[in-house]
């Protein structure tokens, strides 16, 4: 079991062989910054939950995870933290048995990356990105917002599954390690029934030239707080 101090006094607490806490799954609970009721889709330990709650306990998160082991770690985090985040085990293909439509305010995931991978937590085997945008555009109502996580290459695929459910893409940041690496990840909100309208953000950048954090990494880690 490794553990990890977040801020605000929150632990994060992942079993061995479960996926660890990634610059993914911060900057994801970072960019999301709205909302007060909040769905995680493919939510594994809890770790962006977690984060959403340390910034403002006064939110109300339910998760769902396909991995049982996950789940149930999802849901030790959430008592060891006395939290309100409740874990559903369930696959979110079948979101519409699980949770009533338009139950949330906003609908948050960092989900399987890659078609194919020996990682099972990031192998994309029961997640495509129809299977997400279809779950998120159930679960909101017109009006609220989706925040994801995402690898580049899988831009124009998850903008197409979006616009197909009444997801409309709002804003758009791309990641990047340094100021001259190439763009891998991308962060992006979007509203269920907005008007077309998208604005690019400024790219993130984790680290200087030198190899120190940027201002903006160190506000996403709370490394002044913890974690």
């Amino acid at each position: 079991m490794k553990t990890e101090t977040l801020w605000n006094g929150i632990a994060l607490h992942t079993p061995e062989g479960q996926f660890p806490l990634g610059t993914d799954s911060v900057l994801l609970a970072y960019f999301a910054k709205q909302g007060k009721k909040v769905c995680d889709l493919c939510c594994g330990c809890g770790a962006v939950a977690l984060m959403l709650l340390a910034s403002d306990k006064r939110r109300a998160v339910t998760g769902v995870e396909l991995q049982a082991e996950a789940a149930e770690a999802a849901r030790h985090n959430a008592e060891a933290n006395h939290l309100p985040f409740s874990v559903l085990h369930g696959d979110i293909r079948q979101i519409r048995t699980l949770l009533p439509p338009c139950s949330f305010d906003t609908v948050v995931s960092n989900p399987p990356y890659h078609v194919n991978g020996s990682d099972p937590a990031r192998a994309q085997r029961t997640c495509t990105p129809e299977d997400l945008c279809k779950a998120a555009a159930w679960l909101l109502p017109t009006g609220g917002r989706f925040y994801f996580v995402h690898r580049t290459e899988r831009l124009a695929e998850l903008i197409s599954a979006l616009s197909a459910n009444g997801l409309e893409p709002k804003q758009l940041q791309f990641i990047r390690h340094k100021p001259n690496s190439r763009r891998t990840l991308f962060l992006m909100e979007a509203v269920r029934g907005a008007k077309p309208s998208l604005k690019l953000l400024d790219d993130f950048i984790l680290f200087n030239d030198d190899g120190t954090e940027t201002d903006e990494c160190r506000r996403a880690y709370h490394h002044e707080g913890g974690l």
